[in-house]
Order: C-alpha cells, then structure tokens, then sequence
C-alpha cells in the first residue's frame, strides 16, 4: 500500500528527457534509459529468465535482511522466488544497457539473489569485475551453479557488513544496493561504501519507496555533501559524486 500511495506523486512530479539541463543526465537518459534498440543479447536475458523460473528446486532462504513483504515461509521454490523478488525482465535488460554505456571496471553487488541482474550486469560489459554478495547460503550456491561459466564473478556468502568491514576496499565504479532493505542498514552501507567512491562512481539503491524507512535512508543520502547528481526512477535510485556538476535532483520516468 505505502509503494501504490507514492507511485502517484511520483508520477505527478516525474518527467522524460525533456526539460533536462544536464547534458550528462540527458544523454543518459537518451543513451540509455530509452534506448529501445532490440539488443541480440535480450535473447540470453530471456533465456536465463526462463531457466530460473522454470527450476523446479526448493530452497530453505535464509534472510538477513527485511525479508518477504509477500511471505514468511523460509522453504520456497525457486521459481516462486524469481516471481516474486527477481528482477523484472525490463529492468534486467536496464542492467544490461547501463553496464554497456557506463563500461564500469569494477562491480559490486550487495544482493546476488538468483543472479538475474548480476548475470545481466555481465553481459552488459563481460570485461568487468563483478564482486557479488549474498546472505543465503542457498541462493549464493544457486546462483554460482548457474554463472559458472562467467570467470570475471566473484560470489561472497554471508552478511554484508562483515564483508564489507574485514575487506580494504578498492575503488568501486559501480555498486548496487539491492539487499537489506531497511533505512539503518541502506545508510550505514553507505557510509562504509563512500570511501571508496571516486568522481566517476555510481551508486544504486534498489526500491528507493520499499518502505517509509526507505524512502526516508533515500531523502538522507540525497542530501549528503559529497553526492551531487541523483535521479528516482521510483524502482531505483541513482546516486552520483561528479565534482564538475552543481548539486540537482532528477525525477524521471523509465
């Protein structure tokens, strides 16, 4: 109900490419977003889609996070489980053209989940490092089953800030918060993260209007000194740290 009630406002306020002054954002928007070529690798997006949705495996989850808003069993079907919490095929192809037009070195990905969108991620730009973390042993085993093949993934299994504590971290280019959805843990992944930002880094929080406590860890890290650019697509928030723009705030529909 709260994610139905914001979608409106957000709808109300929310724009295209038109009316932005930012050449970086508006050819992101241009580039990317609406980019509506038939790329031949949707095809292996579907195909790993269709795969998960179509295992007949039962799992016990295992959530470190805020768990299911639509269940509480701890045994679940796969299938169920890329129903219900995967990636949606639209944004799975997002993954794909934003890894392709960003061509980030270095990954990180807090929530590898079936590995819908770290598979994704992959095909966008083969040649990045993907470091991808998971709290249930399960899924982590399922989805390094199925992505053994793509050598340049890295699967860690565990809680994410004991990974992230006992790691130096390098500089990321790309991180993707998509995991414990809850306002203390989103902000306190994010102070750990920030330094390790450098001025060409994004950052992306998944279900930015999950929950109040969500949206609330969202209107906070927009307001940090050291972020300049955002843009809420209402299913993500895309946060960046360029120094040469002045601090602004975009709403756009995807």
């Amino acid at each position: 109900m709260y994610q139905q009630k914001k979608y409106i406002p957000f709808l109300l306020k929310s724009t295209n490419q038109h009316g932005v002054h930012s050449p970086f954002v508006y050819d992101l928007i241009t580039k990317c977003f609406y980019d509506k070529t038939e790329y031949p690798a949707y095809q292996e997006l579907k195909t790993y889609r269709k795969q998960v949705l179509g295992s007949p495996e039962t799992i016990n989850l295992t959530d470190l996070g805020s768990g299911s808003k639509k269940t509480t069993n701890k045994q679940r079907r796969i299938a169920e489980i890329a129903k219900t919490s995967g990636t949606p095929l639209k944004r799975t192809k997002l993954w794909y053209r934003l890894t392709g037009y960003f061509q980030p070195k270095h990954i990180l990905e807090l929530g590898t989940s079936l590995g819908i969108a770290t598979h994704a991620m992959h095909l966008g730009c083969p040649q990045a490092k993907i470091t991808t973390i998971e709290g249930c042993p399960n899924c982590s085993k399922f989805a390094q089953s199925e992505l053994a093949n793509y050598k340049n993934i890295q699967f860690l299994t565990g809680n994410f800030s004991q990974h992230l504590n006992t790691r130096t971290q390098q500089a990321w280019d790309l991180i993707f918060f998509d995991g414990n959805h809850t306002k203390e843990a989103t902000i306190a992944y994010f102070e750990t993260l920030l330094p390790s930002v450098h001025n060409d880094t994004i950052f992306i929080f998944d279900d930015i209007y999950w929950s109040e406590g969500m949206t609330q860890a969202w209107e906070i890290i927009k307001q940090h000194p050291q972020v300049t650019v955002t843009i809420d697509t209402f299913f993500w928030g895309f946060v960046f740290f360029r120094k040469e723009q002045g601090k602004e705030h975009f709403t756009i529909r995807v």
